[in-house]
């Protein structure tokens, strides 16, 4: 008996010893956050943003939850891109970035980027029609050095940019003020979606984050309906508008609202770049972002097993998620998936960027000199057009630029062969660039299945830039830690944690 007595406090003892030691254990295993991993289809600014976010809003989340982020081409960057042609480095894809795109600006400070300064003096415009210009700016040039320089100085050139926005006055009149007021208005309530996110909610839809924001209309309409609308002249529209879709996304004023207010934004004053190519700004977030990024490596599977998603690559590689991200568009992709999922059929706007380097034939476009003709040759909304624009992005000197030819269509070598009177380089790109817009918008959603699998994509189709995908991408990093972790320090007003 005592024996029997003497073990069972020898045991009872060892439970008082051990019973700090146990909840501590249990203390800390709650505290930690589950360990999970996040899979991200797309490196461009789309997914690198979502990682981003995801670590900037949950810092406690880095230490147990893997990142890994899915590149199919050899490069990151997605719709971002450089050429480089004579030494010099050109945007190939998504190149122009507006003064308020604060996400931009922000990673820009982050990275340490460099901005690119823009070019002394403005670019001249002529508005080609097929046959003749129909509207040119004026430009001030001479082949003698010493007067060229002269002309380059900061009051000639002020003056030269008072002429022409005197001759825009002249032939397009205060509707010019009508349709800067149209874009100030989109921009401004844009700008609602850098609110803080105290105040700002979560949002599910599309539909519901355009509506917050006061944008939700400019959707259900064409750019046409809306400039008639603020009565902008008819002149205007078929012209210098017509102009500015054509370059920016490739379509008419018949595209719906939303995307062309975007489009005239992209066209006025202090617009910017990273030196060195915008590219970086998505290598950057992914490098400071602590993810797996697995370059060249196409998920061509995606299956819903209930706790977890496995991802199948064409690399004959199987990874578990316990969250996925499409920010990639899945039209002309062939992702598989498990069950399958519906979302809105949706045409891209391809639009074919060719670069040349040489000189352009002033015979083509009617004139006697290759000085001549303007550094941006734009195009009216007409079938019989080979070309969108024409653009000079560097003039090596008086015989040989690199030029940016932008068309719906490939460019051949013997249309090519008639606008220039020589060529030394050629690199031509097609690029499934933005949507095809058409009012009224109808929006994929950006949880694709009720679940953990999210689209950043879906914004896509109220307009198409850098910034917007970054927007979009912030929302769905916001998703993902309300849903999934339940962080409650992410606001929301209309969601509920949904077990993972």
């Amino acid at each position: 008996m005592a024996t029997c007595d003497s073990g069972i406090e020898v045991t009872s003892k060892m439970h008082i010893l051990l019973l700090p030691f146990l909840l501590t254990f249990l203390h800390l295993s709650q505290a930690q956050p589950p360990s999970s991993t996040v899979c991200i289809i797309g490196a461009g600014i789309g997914g690198s943003s979502v990682a981003h976010f995801i670590r900037k809003y949950s810092p406690d989340l880095t230490p147990t939850t893997k990142i890994r982020v899915f590149e199919r081409n050899t490069i990151v960057g997605g719709r971002i891109a450089t050429v480089n042609i004579a030494g010099e480095t050109f945007e190939a894809g998504a190149s122009i970035l507006h003064p308020k795109n604060l996400h931009a600006v922000n990673y820009t400070k982050l990275l340490n980027l460099k901005p690119k300064q823009p070019s002394s003096g403005s670019l001249s415009l002529g508005i080609w029609d097929g046959d003749k210009f129909v509207f040119k700016t004026v430009e001030i040039s001479c082949n003698i050095s010493f007067i060229d320089k002269l002309l380059k100085l900061p009051f000639i050139e002020n003056l030269v940019s008072l002429v022409n926005s005197g001759l825009m006055f002249f032939r397009y009149g205060f509707s010019l003020f009508k349709m800067q007021n149209f874009v100030q208005s989109a921009v401004d309530k844009f700008s609602k979606y850098y609110e803080e996110t105290g105040s700002r909610p979560i949002f599910e839809t599309v539909d519901e984050m355009l509506k917050w924001a006061g944008l939700f209309n400019l959707t259900t309409r064409t750019l046409r309906d809306e400039l008639v609308d603020v009565g902008l002249s008819p002149l205007l529209i078929n012209e210098l508008v017509t102009v500015i879709t054509r370059i920016n996304y490739g379509q008419s004023v018949e595209m719906s609202g939303l995307g062309g207010a975007v489009s005239l934004a992209g066209s006025g004053g202090g617009l910017w770049s990273i030196d060195e190519g915008n590219w970086q700004m998505a290598a950057g977030l992914i490098n400071r972002s602590d993810v797996a990024l697995h370059l060249h490596e196409e998920i061509k599977s995606v299956a819903d097993l209930g706790d977890y998603y496995e991802l199948n690559s064409t690399k004959g590689n199987s990874y578990i998620c316990e969250v996925a991200v499409v920010a990639t568009p899945l039209d002309e992709i062939n992702i598989q998936f498990i069950p399958p999922i519906s979302i809105p059929e949706r045409k891209l706007q391809h639009t074919h960027a060719t670069f040349v380097r040489g000189l352009l034939n002033p015979v083509y476009f009617g004139l006697k000199a290759a000085a001549k003709i303007p550094d941006l040759v734009a195009t009216l909304e007409d079938p019989k057009l080979p070309f969108t624009s024409i653009s000079v992005l560097k003039k090596h000197n008086e015989e040989e630029s690199t030029y940016k030819i932008f068309s719906r269509q490939p460019v051949a070598d013997t249309l090519l062969d008639s606008i220039f009177s020589g060529r030394k380089e050629t690199i031509r790109i097609n690029w499934a660039a933005y949507p095809h817009y058409h009012a009224p918008e109808i929006f994929a959603p950006f949880i694709l299945d009720g679940r953990h699998l999210y689209y950043v994509n879906a914004f896509e189709n109220a307009a198409s830039t850098m910034e917007t995908s970054a927007v979009s991408a912030e929302n769905i990093a916001r998703l993902i830690l309300s849903r999934y972790f339940g962080k409650v320090n992410v606001h929301s007003s209309n969601l509920k944690v949904v077990n993972p």
